[in-house]
């Protein structure tokens, strides 16, 4: 991680759970952190506890560009660019796709995958911009790899999280063509225990879901993010799955979401 010390990331959803995990993780390697995320106050929490010479507070609506490209204009004003980009962001929306209406469909591919292109998109062209070096990681879910799998009705989100991968295929390979020096990295967690899995379970009591199922920390899917990051200047790590050891609930073939 030495390289990225003294480098800006961006973190989307940075207001809670594994956004705020990983915003932690790379400040402690030196990295500033520009969080992105909906809720402004969450975000001044983080600045209070990591510093406001650390971290630093957006309120950005992924899903208005006008947003996402203010946010990158501040980026740039205020460092010259960012050379991490960490879309982690994501919705789920238990409502099945045969009884969805259309707007609940935007809603999920808006955030979850049209979001982080356009997140990458503009990360991407500050980096050609500058001639720098970068990374883009996206925050997918094994939903996004064996949705054929899975027991629970998920409506749009393992489309949106299918879409999520092949964007990173894409990025990787328009990147090669382009010989720009990107690396993209595509992690996939089983089940995390964060706000968004409790709201979707509706369990709210830590001991009962400790009890039913063996779930991934986010701290996991930051030091996942932190090893990604940390790999020589030379490799490339496209995919890495994350789910728990020693678990009779979840497998690869029986999981839940991210």
């Amino acid at each position: 991680m030495n390289r990225w010390e003294g480098k800006v990331a961006i973190v989307t959803g940075a207001s809670s759970g594994i956004g705020v995990a990983i915003s932690k993780s790379l400040v402690s390697h030196g990295v500033k952190v520009v969080g992105l995320a909906r809720r402004l106050d969450k975000l001044q929490e983080i600045v209070q506890e990591l510093g406001k010479d650390k971290f630093f507070a957006v309120e950005c609506d992924l899903r208005k560009e006008e947003d996402i490209l203010k946010a990158f204009k501040f980026v740039e004003e205020q460092f010259g660019g960012a050379d991490i980009l960490v879309n982690n962001a994501g919705v789920i929306s238990p409502t099945k796709i045969i009884e969805s209406d259309t707007e609940e469909y935007h809603k999920v591919i808006d955030t979850n995958l049209i979001a982080p292109a356009i997140c990458s998109r503009e990360a991407v062209q500050s980096l050609i911009k500058r001639k720098a070096a970068g990374h883009i990681v996206n925050i997918n879910s094994i939903a996004g790899s064996y949705a054929e799998s899975l027991i629970i009705p998920l409506g749009m989100y393992s489309a949106s999280k299918y879409g999520l991968r092949a964007l990173g295929t894409e990025l990787r390979h328009e990147i090669i063509a382009s010989d720009l020096d990107i690396k993209i990295t595509n992690i996939s967690p089983g089940a995390v225990y964060t706000e968004m899995v409790q709201t979707f379970l509706k369990i709210n009591a830590e001991n009962e879901i400790r009890r039913l199922m063996n779930l991934l920390e986010d701290k996991d899917i930051a030091e996942a993010t932190i090893y990604a990051l940390g790999t020589p200047e030379s490799v490339e790590i496209p995919e890495i799955t994350v789910i728990p050891h020693k678990t009779a609930f979840c497998s690869v073939n029986n999981e839940l979401i991210h």
